[in-house]
């Protein structure tokens, strides 16, 4: 439900951002703005510098995995079938409001989106994050490594398709006095939790 506030600044939304405003939606008590991936640059430098709106702080940017959630992303379904997607939350301290911004990243099989790091330098280690663990390259930033895995990691663990157990273990070798990589020892398995209910369980009757 849009209440006078939130309305508002949709309308400022719409006015600034004109044709590269794909949609516009409220969730959880924010509007959320689906962009292009092509137009995120320019997006978050009105979002920044447009007076009607003064989004000053980046507060958060994760990626999301969207393969097991349907095709239906948005109001227009401009997104069907995209797998990957970058979340900015933004909060303009002058006008007290907060924001969400979703792009999606055009190729499932090497998700790409333009870093915002000249927009908002707070973006470097988040988007190093969003590549570890997603696989999404953020083309233009100053130094995308690795950020929380491990050197030599191989593959994207919050990626829905990384299996559970990782494709490798490891351990200390007490011999060669230094940790080794070995094939995963765990076999993978299905494990169903065993649910007992007794009868009437929860009902008050005396």
């Amino acid at each position: 439900m849009l209440t006078t506030r939130l309305e508002n600044l949709a309308e400022s939304l719409r006015n600034a951002l004109g044709d590269k405003l794909v949609s516009i939606q409220v969730r959880y008590g924010e509007l959320t703005i689906n962009v292009l991936a092509e137009d995120i640059f320019a997006v978050s430098k009105m979002l920044r510098d447009k007076n009607t709106l003064t989004f000053d702080t980046l507060i958060d940017l994760c990626g999301i995995d969207y393969s097991t959630y349907g095709d239906d992303l948005s109001e227009k379904n401009n997104f069907k079938n995209r797998h990957f997607a970058v979340i900015y939350h933004l909060l303009s301290v002058d006008r007290n409001h907060r924001l969400r911004v979703r792009v999606l990243a055009e190729n499932n099989d090497f998700p790409v989106v333009d870093s915002i790091t000249d927009i908002w330098p707070v973006a470097n280690w988040f988007e190093r994050e969003a590549f570890d663990l997603y696989g999404i390259v953020f083309t233009y930033h100053p130094d995308l490594r690795r950020i929380l895995t491990d050197y030599g990691f191989i593959g994207n663990p919050f990626r829905k398709d990384f299996p559970i157990t990782g494709h490798v273990e490891m351990r200390y070798d007490a011999e060669q006095k230094r940790v080794v990589y070995q094939p995963v020892t765990i076999e993978p398995r299905e494990i169903t939790p065993l649910v007992i209910r007794e009868e009437n369980y929860g009902n008050c009757e005396s």
